[in-house]
């Protein structure tokens, strides 16, 4: 199947093919003609699959033209501003031949120009939840004309502790309106989340979401904690990579391992919640074009982020979080291109190794690191064999953008 059979808008086909995509990832090939037909859709696959395409084609194709209306049709709910940012790109390159506006509404910036746009009148608006009520409050824009309605990452927002914000913001939009529901995972809470605020939902699902992608070669480098930093630095120095992610568990541990690259020059930028918006969007970019090859940053970065040609990955600290695991190693090995993604471990770590495991249903490769000095040698052991469950859905390797060209 190619884009041209999915039924989208000529314009936004137009603006797609200028990017020069032809063939859809096979969330964007499910979810892209239920979505023109005005279905509500729950849709749940793992990262780098081309999620955001999969709602914003389907929908600029839908709502095609500007409304004499001042209030947005269409609202785009992200757990972050990183996210919320990159699906506001998405909609200005795919939405540019459609008379359509567009507002990102976060925090981290001031008001005014948000406060301008919203009063101009727009079509789309793309929001974080705090910020989004805020205006709400304010009086600077209604929900009472959405005609679609976006929840994505929502299992993120329960994470970060959204969901009531996310309740009242689903309460304020028409019962009568069209709502996608994407999630990388579908805990008990989503679950009831789902239930009310969806119609009658076709679902749309991945059966490999639990699983890295077949892209990314993934292994555990067992090390004593006091030796993380030492094993950082040695792979660093014989790794050939052009782009490395390496995540850390806290803001703390982030920016103190940036420090000591930085004084070992390394030049990396550095991403977190603490980290200024100005600072934010200048690590993210300076790390897009190249100017930082070394990123550090904590679970902020783990999903969404559309940045091509990351190498390698490597964690820091075992995630505390299994479905981060996946979302943390799916920053490479996108696009149908092969990465690596390292993980430093160390034993008191070994509960959260055994849960990541059970998780993705697969004993994950332990190996050493030839020609680095360790205090202790490394365990090679694995844990106990995991038995794997029936694979219920439709697997894929995980891909980045809007599939193969």
């Amino acid at each position: 199947m190619t884009f041209d059979e999915l039924g989208l808008h000529p314009e936004v086909l137009r603006a797609v093919k200028e990017k020069g995509y032809e063939i859809p990832t096979p969330i964007q090939a499910q979810a892209i003609p239920v979505v023109l037909e005005g279905k509500d859709v729950i849709g749940s696959a793992q990262t780098g699959t081309g999620k955001t395409a999969a709602f914003c084609l389907p929908t600029l194709s839908r709502l095609e033209k500007r409304d004499t209306e001042r209030a947005p049709r269409c609202l785009m709910l992200e757990p972050t501003r990183e996210l919320a940012g990159q699906v506001d790109e998405n909609i200005q390159i795919y939405g540019k031949y459609l008379d359509l506006r567009a507002t990102l509404i976060h925090g981290g910036v001031k008001y005014g120009g948000q406060e301008k746009a919203l009063a101009d009148g727009v079509d789309i608006v793309v929001a974080t939840p705090g910020r989004l009520i805020d205006h709400m409050e304010k009086g600077n824009l209604s929900l009472r004309n959405v005609e679609v309605l976006v929840l994505d990452e929502v299992d993120r927002m329960l994470d970060l502790g959204f969901i009531e914000d996310v309740t009242r913001i689903v309460s304020a939009c028409p019962k009568e309106r069209q709502t996608l529901f994407f999630s990388a995972t579908v805990p008990d809470a989503i679950k009831r989340l789902a239930e009310d605020v969806l119609q009658d939902p076709v679902s749309v699902e991945l059966g490999g979401r639990r699983s890295p992608a077949e892209t990314v070669d993934h292994a555990i480098y067992p090390v004593d904690a006091i030796q993380k930093f030492d094993l950082l630095v040695h792979m660093l120095e014989k790794m050939d990579y052009e782009s490395v992610i390496i995540f850390t568990r806290t803001k703390i541990d982030a920016d103190r391992i940036s420090r000591w690259l930085i004084e070992r020059n390394h030049p990396v930028a550095t991403m977190h919640s603490d980290r200024t918006q100005s600072e934010r969007k200048a690590a993210l970019d300076g790390f897009k074009n190249g100017k930082y090859p070394i990123l550090i940053a904590t679970d902020i970065a783990s999903r969404g982020l559309d940045v091509s040609g990351i190498t390698h990955v490597i964690n820091y600290n075992v995630p505390q979080h299994c479905e981060d695991y996946v979302h943390r190693i799916g920053r490479t090995g996108r696009a149908l291109k092969e990465g690596e993604a390292f993980t430093l471990f160390s034993t008191d770590e070994t509960s959260f190794l055994h849960n990541i495991e059970k998780f993705i249903e697969s004993t994950i490769p332990r190996r050493k690191w030839e020609g680095f000095h360790y205090r202790n040698e490394p365990h090679l052991g694995a844990s106990a064999p995991v038995r794997k469950r029936r694979n219920r859905g439709f697997s894929a390797p995980g891909s980045g953008g809007f599939g193969r060209r």
